[in-house]
């Protein structure tokens, strides 16, 4: 069977940092991301040492969600640059916190062809992971599945990226579902056979062309989830992403404690 950490996307501010690890740890929430959506907002290392210190003595596993102003795949080369940039600096941040995984979004299609796309793509999370390893950071860069059809990041397209590339994956499950129009769950464990998991998941509002938005969570949709994890071996750290991503979470673990799950 496995075994879930759950916690929220998002950390909070810095000077609050501490207190709401504090907070999760209480509602018996063991992950956190810190979510560097419009840029990293914890800026110096005395500060990143300090949350990250409490993380570690609360048992928290810390991970780090990059700037969605992230295309690996742009027609502007100074832009594939910067987005590899934001990328290594959210890397440098988290060797400082302790937190072992980045997240990202990889890129768009541009209108080119797909196979074009991967390599471009590709070559990108070589290079950073190259300069990972110079710098001796211990963090796992982790491009994530995608939600919209329009979107680089499918099943296939990630799933390629880790066996080609050796970096992780963030399998967002609700992703899946808005991309798909269904969880996909034999797919995800052939094409992702490893034992660490990054999970991300929430109730997802989508149409044709795929994810519109994330919602709250249902308690019948973590029943499939957490039904279908359980029957799994894998060590996952699952990331809500919900609007109340800490009751979430919450919510999640509930549904896992039950009898029926645990």
């Amino acid at each position: 069977m496995s075994k879930i950490r759950f916690g929220p996307g998002g950390l909070g501010p810095v000077n609050d940092a501490v207190e709401n690890l504090e907070k999760f740890h209480e509602l018996g929430l063991r992950a956190c991301e810190i979510e560097f959506t419009y840029g990293p907002y914890i800026k110096n290392e005395e500060d990143a040492k300090r949350i990250g210190e409490k993380a570690k003595e609360l048992g928290i596993y810390l991970s780090i969600h990059a700037p969605y102003f992230v295309n690996l795949n742009s027609k502007e080369e100074e832009k594939v640059e910067a987005s590899k940039k934001r990328i290594l600096r959210c890397c440098e941040i988290a060797s400082w916190l302790g937190a072992k995984r980045v997240i990202f979004h990889a890129g768009f299609y541009m209108g080119m062809d797909k196979d074009e796309v991967f390599d471009k793509i590709k070559g990108g999370i070589v290079e950073v992971m190259k300069v990972v390893k110079k710098e001796g950071w211990d963090v796992e860069i982790c491009p994530e599945v995608m939600g919209k059809v329009n979107v680089f990041g499918s099943i296939d397209e990630i799933s390629r990226l880790v066996k080609e590339t050796g970096c992780g994956a963030c399998i967002d499950v609700a992703h899946v579902l808005a991309r798909y129009k269904k969880y996909e769950f034999d797919e995800i464990e052939k094409v992702f056979p490893g034992k660490k998991w990054h999970v991300h998941f929430s109730g997802i509002e989508y149409g044709e062309k795929g994810e519109r938005k994330h919602v709250k969570t249902e308690k019948g949709e973590w029943r499939k989830v957490l039904g279908w994890l359980k029957g799994l071996d894998k060590d996952v750290v699952l990331i809500c992403e919900a609007p109340d991503p800490v009751g979430g979470s919450v919510e999640g673990l509930k549904v896992w404690s039950q009898t029926t799950y645990h």
